[in-house]
């Protein structure tokens, strides 16, 4: 959601309140991460930790510090070091102006530690610690950004992988929690892998426990009562393309040596057929659950998981990815303006409003930036104060 752009030079600090308010799996080396900016969207900025010192504000120390242009930051306003007996960062403001925050707490006199995660308020900037990555700069341009959006580093990781994953006939397991847009991921997986086929999706979850085999795999006329008709079902209807089984976790124990048996053979047997057919479908699968666990204890097939798992594309939760979560609220805002016909711009949402939202945990992921979305949108607010949020937010 939208900040206004401020008519004052960046050689004026201002005070604040003149403003009106407010898992990819390749591991980092520890000592080195990165700040991505959050709020306000004009000030779009990430800046590199190593194990030195660096200095935060709009005259840095060093020039491959880049300043962060704005007039509630002082020149030199926070500093940040690599603490080698916490093994972490850590980091103090230098007696600014308008003061800074760690994880919504005043950062005064004393070192903050800083986690992957860490929101860091430095005047009315919104900056977000994040663990770097050895292909930092590593990204997958042919991979949408609508249906993969944002530009946290585990998301251009996330990309990266997908991007690997996708033209290869292997299996692919999503796995994620309930909202983090599995669904959309798996269809950018179908798109960029260029089969001709169908993408299919199907949610195991919802499909009847007695029909379930004759729903995916087909089945001959007579082969039950009600089959009136030969069905081909959804892998057929699938050929060439890719069928998406969500939810594969719900998938009953008695049913998955015959997945295991069509995904290995390339071939499936209608209920009633004593014949098999081939068929060139690709497997994509997807779960909130821990399957790795799950097949340890003997409630999922080991090895059905472990061909299913040939790729593995985790998707971090919202909490994760703290800097894209007020750009996701702005393309929600347009989305749910342009539904309506309104205007698709969206309200100012002020540095503490900011701030709270930004740190909120959001169990919920995109359906509680949905729901949040709705709430600010239907009463047309031009603003957005602290006291403007719902109370599921602001507790």
């Amino acid at each position: 959601m939208a900040h206004d752009s401020l008519p004052y030079s960046v050689d004026e600090t201002i005070d604040s309140t003149r403003m009106g308010g407010g898992a990819d799996r390749d591991a980092p080396a520890p000592h080195r991460a990165r700040l991505a900016s959050a709020y306000p969207p004009d000030v779009d900025i990430k800046i590199d930790l190593t194990d030195g010192r660096t200095v935060l504000g709009r005259l840095p120390d060093t020039p491959a510090t880049p300043p962060i242009n704005h007039p509630t930051v002082s020149r030199t306003h926070f500093e940040v070091e690599w603490d080698a007996g916490l093994g972490v960062h850590v980091g103090r403001d230098m007696g600014s102006r308008n003061g800074s925050a760690v994880d919504g707490e005043r950062a005064v006199d004393t070192w903050h530690p800083l986690v992957p995660g860490s929101v860091l308020r430095v005047g009315d900037v919104l900056l977000v610690y994040e663990a770097s990555h050895t292909f930092q700069h590593m990204d997958a341009p042919e991979v949408s950004r609508r249906n993969v959006p944002g530009k946290a580093n585990l998301i251009r990781a996330l990309r990266a992988r997908l991007a690997r994953a996708a033209p290869d006939v292997s299996p692919v397991l999503i796995i994620g929690e309930t909202g983090t847009g599995k669904e959309k991921i798996a269809e950018e997986v179908h798109r960029v892998s260029g089969r001709p086929g169908e993408f299919v999706a199907v949610n195991c979850a919802t499909l009847g426990e007695q029909l379930i085999e004759s729903q995916l795999f087909g089945h001959m006329k007579g082969a039950f009562t009600g089959a009136t008709t030969d069905s081909p079902g959804l892998f057929r209807a699938a050929e060439r393309g890719t069928i998406f089984l969500d939810e594969i976790g719900e998938m009953p124990l008695e049913l998955q040596p015959k997945l295991l048996r069509a995904i290995q053979e390339r071939e499936v047997r209608a209920v009633g057929s004593t014949k098999s057919e081939r068929v060139d479908v690709r497997v994509v699968a997807a779960t909130h659950q821990d399957l790795a666990r799950r097949a340890h204890d003997g409630t999922f097939r080991q090895d059905l998981y472990a061909r299913l798992a040939m790729w593995e594309l985790h998707v971090p939760p919202v909490r994760d990815r703290r800097s894209d979560i007020l750009r996701w609220l702005d393309d929600l805002y347009g989305i749910w303006a342009t539904e309506r016909d309104l205007d698709t711009r969206p309200p100012r949402v002020h540095a503490e409003a900011a701030e709270r939202l930004v740190l909120e945990d959001w169990p919920e992921n995109l359906r509680g930036l949905n729901r949040l979305v709705h709430e600010i949108a239907s009463r047309r607010l031009d603003s957005v104060r602290v006291e403007h949020l719902p109370e599921w937010v602001r507790s």
